[in-house]
């Protein structure tokens, strides 16, 4: 199969938002094909260095392009545990922390409902739990919950309800069976203005990666590697993930420290959002570190 080509969201934005020094030391956090990576490295000199991490290993294949590069270290994890591996005062981080077309356009990765294939949904498929695992193990209860608080989904209930319905009957194992379960669960009548089915795969998704204790646990640190004058940028695609990034952001910013520069989140342009649809529901936003310890 041949793989699906990501296009980096918001690439001017983020190289503006990171002020590149072309002999500092960078770390994008969340490589997936490398399209920013590619942007920064082309913006330093032979003294700048650029750190780049992972937890999907299809990611560490992609940056093999990369490794004739000196400037360049790749390292493969989560970017809560990569915080405590890259040097401190750095001078920029990116955080992008979307799924890539590449994963999405994968059917055997089961992120998307478009493809019917495997409900697995790991970024790292060394563990152990997928969404098939949750979908067909959680109560009823539990899983109404998980759809809600992660999914923000309003038929919550309904959904759970169906679920565990259709699961007496046997497994869910394909994305395509909880799709049907989701739009059936929908009322019949009426515009969807998404898709029945997005909210309860974002709420999998989330559950299975730990996508926001991930981000809790690691911005704080991010914050704290950098550099006077260094520059944290995160792009975020929905409002669970942004409203950490924006708290998070406000807490440090509360004493002379760290200075936010983005008062309210950056958006993509009508062209960019024309010509890359997933650009469509991001969130940029940057803080400066003013201090010199």
């Amino acid at each position: 199969m041949v793989e699906k080509q990501h296009v980096p969201v918001m690439v001017r934005e983020v190289i503006d938002g990171l002020h590149i020094h072309p002999d500092g030391c960078y770390w994008d956090g969340t490589f997936g094909r490398g399209g920013h990576a590619s942007k920064i490295l082309s913006l330093l000199s032979s003294r700048g260095a650029l750190f780049s991490s992972d937890r999907d290993v299809s990611a560490q294949v992609a940056s093999k392009r990369f490794e004739g590069d000196s400037r360049f270290t790749f390292f493969l994890g989560p970017f809560d545990e990569v915080v405590e591996r890259v040097p401190d005062h750095l001078n920029g981080v990116l955080l992008d922390l979307g799924v890539s077309t590449p994963q999405l356009s994968d059917a055997e990765r089961g992120f998307s409902f478009n493809l019917d294939g495997p409900l697995d949904m790991r970024m790292d498929q060394s563990q152990t739990t997928t969404a098939a695992d949750l979908v067909n193990s959680l109560p009823e209860t539990e899983l109404a919950d998980l759809i809600f608080n992660y999914g923000e989904e309003r038929l919550s209930r309904k959904i759970a309800r169906r679920i565990v319905e259709a699961r007496h009957l046997g497994a869910i194992e394909k994305t395509g069976q909880l799709e049907d379960i989701c739009f059936k669960a929908y009322p019949r009548r009426g515009h969807h203005r998404i898709h029945p089915a997005t909210r309860t795969f974002q709420a999998l998704r989330i559950a299975v990666n730990g996508e926001l204790e991930q981000l809790e646990n690691a911005l704080p640190k991010v914050l704290k590697k950098l550099a006077h004058g260094g520059r944290c940028v995160v792009m975020s695609f929905h409002s669970l993930e942004d409203r950490i990034v924006k708290h998070t952001f406000k807490r440090f910013a509360k004493d002379e420290d760290y200075r936010i520069l983005t008062k309210k989140p950056l958006r993509p342009g009508e062209e960019e959002i024309a010509e890359n649809s997933a650009s469509r529901s991001t969130k940029l936003r940057v803080i400066e570190a003013n201090r010199h310890a």
